[in-house]
């Protein structure tokens, strides 16, 4: 019996503590039954099974032990494990407050460059490698790629490009869009871009708002392979630099974009102005600024009608229905300092919701167009249109008077070759020949005044454009009561221009004096003088009137288009300006005085011109001397030209016929041939054929026989042959025109009459 409790006791106590050595979990459990077992042993055992409860003594001192010991074992692997997590909480705040300070190193710039340098240096410092580099794309395709910032020992490759063909770890993992990890070994065998290679490398792509910028990379960590958790911050510093690299990229669009907006703004040759609901100005580009005569700091704030218009109701009511959605149509204004004409369009900046149609809370776009050269073609353009139909009828007048001037002026003249008869003394015809003379003169004026063409330089003297252009005022003069003082150099000042222009211009000045002197009050004289003069290889010509002058604030102005101190309706404004053109294209200078004695003076400066000295011309021979006898064809629709040529040339010993129209004189010359033919420049030949065109194309032989009559410049009608034809202007000077009868019957000797007779 005692040997099987002991044999059960030991084998309970061997089962507890193999138990409670195998399972931890039943350590209390068992510790419970082999406290009950010692129990009922001690109960039921006498003195002579003493043994049985050391036995179970011995079991439970075993079992404590093995949980004693399982307990340090316990404690010992909970510290270890606690050292663990508190390294690797350590690692994780540092993480936390390194990744932190890249937030604010980041926050602190949005330029690109600075940008990824950071990201570069912070990301080589997290991780603990040699190197760090940041390549972007060129493309949104990533076609080709650039380092755009390296440290360590990757600073080498800055700046360097990888084309397409390029099998790398960057582009290897730029392609896959995730991380991508070479280990590598101890020497540099992984190629990370470029060409370049490393012992190990991670690379993490660049990516935002699905579009791949590029790739992070590190290089050659200092402590070993690349763990998970250098994974893990390799993402969240990547992830964090494509958020900031997209934010800097669209910044930098968007700062693109503005710069070229504005410089666009800018650009425009147009003023434009956003205006506010007060009326001040929001924004203004560059031209409105140059137009205010302001900086464009300086005219941001200020009121837009007060600062270029001063007081001006148009201006207001064109804002104010632009505030109230209401279309007007464009205001033209005229600056008050400057005088420049401004077309003005204003529209609503925009429709925002939500407002009603009558809420004037909105900005306003008012576009500034500066039309004073428009408004100044216009101008000249009806000026144009003007003179050509002054020049129609003048010319048509002029053909008319022309005529009977020419017979008065040619017979006095032939008269004055003759002897003084008692009854008819020479005196009467002078005056009957300068007073025809005079009549032509003005006529000639008038119609150089219409003239239309390219301006032909050509040696001007300016005695004589002074003495044209009082002809064509003597009325004007009398009308208002005015006096005119010639003070004319005593030798010839002549220059090189368009008399035409010139005359213009001094016509222009003159009638601008006129118009101030004609202001004055009963009883002040009014005198305008013209004076000429050389001085100091310039040509002077001063037109000085005794009205009031120019007030000083508005002289800067005086040469401004449509600039006028006259009342509405009486002046266009151009003509000074017209005239300061036309005396600069001469190479002059057209300025305003203010004489000490009062009133306005405008002197016109030209270069003067010396005209070459002319060979002195043989006198033409006198009307009644003994010539070859010349065949004389005159082609002119008034018989009294017919009368005159005839009277010239019949006593001569010349055979003069005459015709009236272009066609007859045609048959004459296919009938037979003529050594002279004087002709009128508009005798028409058909009904849209002048007769010296339709010779040019029969008779080309004979036109250098013709003698054209030319009422007004002396140009040919347009087309017009160039085959040595001679003109003379109507009215005839008979000297003239038989100079050039001379000249052409020298060069041609007259034919025996059966060669004239048989053409």
């Amino acid at each position: 019996m005692p040997s099987v409790l002991t044999v059960m006791a030991g084998l309970c106590g061997a089962l507890i503590v193999l138990l409670a050595a195998w399972r931890r979990e039943w350590e209390v459990p068992l510790h419970a039954v082999a406290v009950t077992l010692l129990g009922v042993v001690v109960w039921f055992a006498d003195d002579r099974f003493w043994w049985l409860a050391l036995a179970a003594v011995a079991t439970i001192s075993a079992s404590f032990w093995v949980a004693i010991t399982r307990g340090r074992r316990r404690v010992r692997e909970a510290e270890s494990r606690t050292d663990a997590l508190a390294s690797q909480l350590d690692r994780r705040i540092s993480e936390l407050f390194s990744l932190q300070e890249l937030s604010y190193v980041l926050s602190e710039s949005i330029q690109l460059d600075r940008i990824v340098d950071q990201v570069a240096r912070y990301a080589g410092r997290f991780l603990q490698t040699d190197g760090a580099i940041v390549v972007l794309a060129d493309d949104e395709r990533a076609h080709h790629l650039r380092v755009v910032a390296a440290t360590g020992t990757l600073v080498d490759l800055q700046g360097r490009t990888a084309e397409e063909a390029d099998t790398g770890l960057v582009r290897f993992a730029i392609s896959r869009e995730r991380i991508e990890v070479a280990q590598g070994v101890d020497e540099p065998t992984v190629n990370l871009v470029a060409g370049a290679t490393v012992r190990s490398a991670a690379v993490a792509p660049l990516r935002s708002q699905g579009v791949t910028m590029g790739a992070l990379a590190v290089a050659d960590r200092q402590g070993g392979p690349f763990t998970t958790e250098d994974l893990w911050l390799l993402s969240t510093v990547a992830t964090n630099a494509s958020v900031v690299l997209a934010n800097s990229r669209l910044y930098e669009i968007v700062r693109q974009s503005k710069e070229e907006w504005e410089t666009a703004f800018n650009a425009l040759t147009e003023g434009i102005a956003v205006v506010g609901p007060t009326g001040a100005v929001l924004r203004a580009n560059r031209a409105l600024a140059a137009l205010a005569e302001l900086g464009e700091s300086e005219l941001v704030g200020r009121g837009f009608c007060e600062t270029l218009f001063g007081t001006s109701e148009a201006v207001e009511e064109l804002i104010s229905a632009a505030y109230h959605r209401r279309r007007t149509a464009p205001l033209v204004a005229r600056l008050e300092r400057t005088q420049r004409v401004l077309r003005l369009t204003a529209a609503p900046f925009a429709d925002q919701p939500g407002r009603s149609a009558s809420a004037g809370t909105g900005p306003v776009v008012i576009l500034v167009e500066d039309v004073t050269e428009q408004r100044i073609l216009e101008a000249q353009l009806i000026q144009n249109d003007k003179m050509a139909s002054i020049g129609q009828l003048v010319s048509g007048v002029a053909h008319e008077l022309n005529n009977p001037l020419t017979s008065i002026a040619g017979l006095a003249e032939l008269l004055l070759e003759r002897e003084p008869h008692p009854d008819f003394p020479h005196e009467h015809l002078r005056v009957i020949h300068d007073q025809a003379e005079r009549a032509g003169r003005i006529v000639r004026n008038l119609l150089t005044f219409a003239r239309k063409g390219v301006a032909e330089k050509s040696a001007v003297d300016l005695n004589d454009v002074a003495s044209r252009t009082s002809l064509l005022i003597v009325y004007e003069l009398q009308l208002h009561g005015i006096e005119l003082e010639m003070a004319l150099g005593q030798e010839p000042v002549v220059v090189l221009g368009d008399r035409y222009e010139l005359q213009q211009v001094l016509l222009n000045l003159v009638n601008n004096a006129v118009h101030a002197v004609s202001q004055l009050e009963p009883g002040r004289p009014r005198r305008i003088r013209l004076e000429t003069a050389l001085q100091g290889g310039m040509a002077v010509f001063r037109v000085v009137d005794s009205g009031p002058g120019v007030p000083p604030h508005l002289v800067s102005y005086l040469f401004t288009p449509f600039f006028t101190t006259k009342a509405p309706g009486e002046g266009t404004g151009l003509g000074l300006s017209l005239s300061y053109g036309l005396v600069q294209a001469h190479g002059g200078i057209l300025a305003y005085e203010a004489p000490p004695e009062g009133g306005a003076e405008f002197r016109i400066s030209l270069p003067a011109y010396q005209p070459p000295a002319d060979r002195p011309a043989a006198p033409p021979p006198l009307p009644g001397a003994r010539r070859e006898c010349h065949r004389i064809l005159v082609v002119d629709d008034d018989p009294a030209v017919h009368r005159l040529v005839s009277a010239l040339f019949t006593p001569q010993g010349h055979v003069v016929e005459a015709v009236r129209s272009g066609v007859q004189g045609l048959r004459m010359l296919r009938e037979r041939d003529f050594d002279l033919i004087v002709a009128d420049a508009m005798a028409a030949a058909g009904p849209t054929e002048l007769f010296v065109q339709a010779l040019a194309t029969h008779r080309p032989d004979t036109c250098s026989r013709v003698v054209l009559g030319v009422s007004g410049n002396g140009d040919l009608p347009e087309p017009g042959p160039d085959f040595g034809v001679r003109r003379v202007r109507k009215p005839f000077s008979l000297r003239d025109l038989n100079a050039l009868a001379e000249e052409i019957f020298a060069s041609s000797p007259p034919r025996s009459p059966a060669a004239r007779e048989g053409h």
